[in-house]
């Protein structure tokens, strides 16, 4: 049997395609712009082809002690931001989801508390001066170390699996841990590698939380440099290349445009590789079987 392709069909896909072309053009203007030479991209001579290739932005910005710095703070905080929420997110998570633990309720009670009220940014930012985490990675990680929607989530998967796994465990006499780690760990790798790349994307485009808790510029991640960049449209970073003072100086939106480049490439390289089970676990927490 051959599949009839309806007008309803067709609106469809013209949709779906144009939705496609605003999220892909503005990302191939960038990639243009940033291989430009200044002059084509100042002038707008072209749109998605750069008339004349040139590496200049990124032979700037590779060789800027402030955009390697901070690309290394991003790398840092995020993996270790990663590691924190997901000990905490999966053990939390783990243990909520056992029926026999003393005191369950009470701390989903809270837990859910904390999806409708919040203390706010001053109590927050008080918290975090009084432990003594102003201008650490800490700052940042510890805050943000895990989310009522994201244990929710994750306790809801837990429970979907057999509980005839875990009684067969203890009776070859497994404990809690062994239990965790070799029988319901390995069998949530779809909810593992989905909220794993939930954090890196979260902690990865940390913007807020830096510029609240960090003064020292040296320490920010790549975000705030960012719009530092972009926004204020500031360009001129300390570089040690090999460049002509002119050619640097007149770099601009180049410089710009490679900058958001480069600070998008980790998470669209990671993407493929969590990708076969980032589908499957989106969705596979959030519904109760």
């Amino acid at each position: 049997m051959q599949a009839r392709v309806t007008w309803f069909d067709f609106m469809i896909g013209c949709i779906i395609t144009l939705i496609c072309l605003t999220v892909v053009l503005p990302f191939l203007y960038i990639i243009a712009v940033s291989f430009s030479l200044p002059t084509d991209s100042m002038a707008g001579n072209f749109f998605i082809w750069p008339k004349n290739w040139t590496l200049a932005a990124y032979t700037y910005l590779l060789n800027a002690r402030e955009f390697l710095g901070s690309l290394k703070n991003s790398v840092l905080i995020t993996a270790l931001g990663t590691c924190v929420n997901l000990v905490v997110s999966l053990s939390l998570a783990y243990a909520l989801s056992k029926r026999g633990m003393p005191g369950r309720r009470v701390v989903l009670l809270f837990i859910f508390f904390t999806m409708i009220f919040q203390g706010g940014l001053i109590p927050s930012y008080l918290v975090v001066k009084n432990l003594g985490l102003i201008n650490t990675y800490w700052a940042i990680v510890l805050p943000a170390a895990s989310s009522a929607f994201n244990i929710m989530v994750i306790r809801s998967f837990f429970q979907s699996l057999p509980e005839s796994l875990d009684e067969a465990a203890r009776i070859d006499g497994a404990g809690e841990f062994r239990i965790l780690f070799s029988v319901v760990l390995p069998l949530s790798k779809p909810i593992i590698a989905t909220f794993t790349l939930f954090f890196l994307v979260q902690y990865w485009n940390e913007f807020f939380s830096a510029v609240i808790y960090i003064n020292d510029t040296n320490r920010w991640p790549i975000q705030p440099l960012l719009r530092q960049m972009v926004a204020i449209g500031s360009s001129k970073i300390s570089s040690d290349a090999a460049l002509d003072a002119s050619v640097a100086a007149n770099l601009g939106p180049n410089v710009q445009n490679a900058a958001i480049l480069l600070a998008m490439l980790p998470i669209v390289v990671m993407y493929p590789f969590l990708q076969k089970h980032f589908a499957h676990g989106a969705m596979l927490g959030s519904i109760k079987e």
